[in-house]
């Protein structure tokens, strides 16, 4: 019997592709992204050395030349000694040293000090931005291996495009933000270093300028509020763009088939006028918001000439502080626009945080048991279907009291109309989806008992629609497996009746396919599966409408293959082509979720049932059309 387990509990799904706004400052989140961080705590850390070892470098080269050039050197005076930080000492001895002017000793000064500024401001940022990229790289990993493991279930609620953007656009938010972050440091260490000198040097004109500062955080502050939303729209109008641009290059064959062009071309260029319209009225804002910026500033530089004129005239302060002031108020006033920037970037973060670790905390999966039952090494490949009920929404019932058994080495066939549940059987056998009424049993072992790595390795399937990975031909059959040697790809294509065409391509196995195997017919591309499943070996193969989109001769290198690869294994044929399925030892006929026939070709036809009419139905069409019986 099966392990007892508990109904899934009901999930909505809306929840995963709602939208997200991170209005609020969400600090839980913020803590639970450092986690990733902490591995690299010491590059951190490093970087935030550096930063501060640039950030003194940046203010002491408006010093030297202020305090040291202007009034040491040019003007000679000593009675006003503002904090120097040691330059003025500093330069003489190098005079004495080297035996320079002051002026050459100052100007070395300055290039020393400058290149200090540069180096530790590089090292900062390859220390921050390595730390950050190597933490989200981390997180993404975790997230990709976490949707990976996702069940059938859940990809058929939630769209993948949404899914896709948790491992993309919102990973990159993430690294914005980060980076934002080091940014702001770096921007309000020589704030708090060049306050604490103004105020030194004259806190009466300090105090002054320090009454622009709230004027110019609610000027940042409106302007943010003003255009947040009018920089959606900007994002959403590109998105608009890429979107409508995928779609028509996926689909050009059709559009040029059906003489669309012009229409899909005037569907772009309004797309194209709504994205112009936002970006031209962002661009209005940015130009208004760095004029005011700009007169700001000016505004403040206009104090600090008409105060400091003043006390130099009367003695109370030097040439060159008055000229420190001046430099220094790009300091006080950057780093106010610098967190409007990064206040945007952060609630865009918070947003792209919670998608993320929404995606991470959604837990659905395929129920696992508790203590797996080991299988042997060769399964001998009875499968039996007992009293099985499924459906994939409530009240919507695709299986009805499904029963049969399939004896090992059989070659069992699935027909039925559209929607009789054929592939929810085969989904079922290979545990994509839990169920609970009913019971599956692989050598009189119950698939609940069985972990679903180890049952998919017996289970080679074969679908109508072939999935081509990026790589060569060799790596698509092999799909990554070590114990899946050169030989035995050759072995397997070779069996299939593929060894020829793909010994006729330029580089052989080696062969990279084109996007979706775009540069092979829809026949190779069909040989290509059946050679990757057969060299995985499994005991039990399933085709479903596995040879639906080939040609006749494709058909039957095909059957052919068949005929020698289902010997020996137990094999499930679903089709819709009854052609196909004609020399199966038994066919089971699927209509409305219920078994309503089963038995061989010759029985179902003597029977006169649903096998029969749609039998009759097929090759009639056939043969009013005049086209051949396959």
């Amino acid at each position: 019997m099966a392990e007892a387990a508990q109904a899934p509990p009901r999930r909505d799904h809306s929840l995963f592709d709602a939208e997200l706004s991170g209005a609020v400052l969400n600090t839980r989140l913020l803590r639970r992204l450092f986690r990733w961080m902490k591995p690299y705590r010491l590059t951190f850390a490093a970087s935030g050395l550096l930063v501060l070892a640039a950030s003194t470098f940046q203010v002491l080269l408006p010093v030297i030349v202020s305090l040291v050039v202007i009034d040491h050197v040019i003007r000679g005076e000593t009675e006003h000694a503002p904090p120097d930080f040691g330059m003025v000492d500093l330069t003489a001895g190098l005079s004495a040293v080297l035996h320079i002017h002051p002026l050459a000793a100052a100007c070395l000064l300055y290039a020393a000090a400058h290149l200090c500024w540069a180096a530790a401001a590089h090292a900062h940022r390859l220390t921050l931005t390595s730390s950050v990229i190597n933490g989200l790289r981390d997180l993404r990993l975790d997230l990709f291996s976490h949707l990976e493991r996702r069940p059938s279930s859940f990809y058929d609620k939630v769209a993948v495009g949404r899914v896709m953007t948790r491992v993309t656009n919102d990973i990159e938010a993430l690294y914005e933000l980060l980076r934002g972050i080091g940014t702001l440091i770096g921007e309000f260490v020589p704030f708090l270093v060049a306050l604490t000198i103004m105020l030194t040097i004259d806190a009466e004109l300090t105090l002054i300028l320090l009454l622009t500062l709230p004027v110019m955080g609610a000027v940042t502050w409106w302007f943010r509020r003003t255009t947040r939303e009018l920089f959606r729209l900007v994002r959403a109008s590109v998105s608009a763009l890429n979107q409508n641009m995928q779609e028509n290059l996926a689909g050009l064959q059709v559009v040029q088939l059906s003489g669309r062009e012009a229409h899909n071309l005037e569907r772009y260029t309004e797309i194209n006028r709504r994205n112009r319209h936002n970006e031209l009225r962002s661009a209005r804002w940015e130009t208004l918001y760095g004029a005011l910026n700009d007169t700001m500033a000016h505004v403040a530089i206009g104090i600090v000439l008409y105060y400091g004129a003043g006390e130099v005239i009367q003695d109370r302060m030097s040439l060159g502080s008055v000229i420190l002031f001046t430099r220094f108020i790009d300091m006080l006033f950057h780093p106010i626009v610098a967190l409007g920037e990064q206040t945007n970037i952060l609630f865009r973060a918070m947003a792209s945080g919670e998608r993320i670790f929404q995606a991470l905390d959604w837990d659905e999966r395929v129920r696992e048991p508790d203590r797996p039952v080991a299988l042997p090494g060769r399964l001998a490949g009875e499968i039996e279907f007992r009293r099985v009920d499924f459906a994939y929404e409530p009240d919507v019932p695709v299986l009805n009291d499904v029963s049969f058994t399939i004896r090992p080495g059989e070659k069992l066939a699935i027909v039925g109309p559209t929607g009789s549940g054929k592939s929810t059987l085969i989904r079922l056998l290979g545990r994509f989806y839990d169920f609970d009424d009913g019971n599956i049993f692989l050598d009189g072992i119950d698939l609940n008992r069985i972990h679903t790595r180890d049952l998919r390795r017996r289970i080679g399937v074969v679908l109508q629609d072939f999935h081509i990975f990026s790589g060569s031909i060799a790596d698509n059959i092999a799909l990554g497996d070590p114990a899946i040697t050169r030989e035995a790809v050759m072995r397997a294509a070779s069996r299939v009746n593929a060894h020829g065409f793909i010994s006729a391509l330029p580089q052989g196995y080696d062969t990279e396919l084109a996007e979706r195997g775009q540069n092979l017919s829809q026949g190779q591309r069909q040989l290509l599966a059946f050679a990757r499943v057969l060299a995985a070996d499994p005991e039990i193969l399933v085709l479903d409408e596995a040879t639906a989109s080939i040609d006749t001769e494709t058909e039957l290198l095909i059957q052919d293959a068949l005929a020698k690869l289902t010997a020996g294994r137990t094999s499930i044929l679903i089709a819709h082509r009854l052609q196909t399925i004609q020399h199966a030892g038994r066919i089971l006929v699927m209509n409305g979720g219920r078994i309503e026939e089963l038995g061989s070709h010759r029985e179902l036809l003597e029977q006169g049932g649903l096998y029969s009419r749609l039998h009759a139905l097929q090759f009639q069409d056939n043969a009013e059309t005049g086209l051949p019986v396959r």
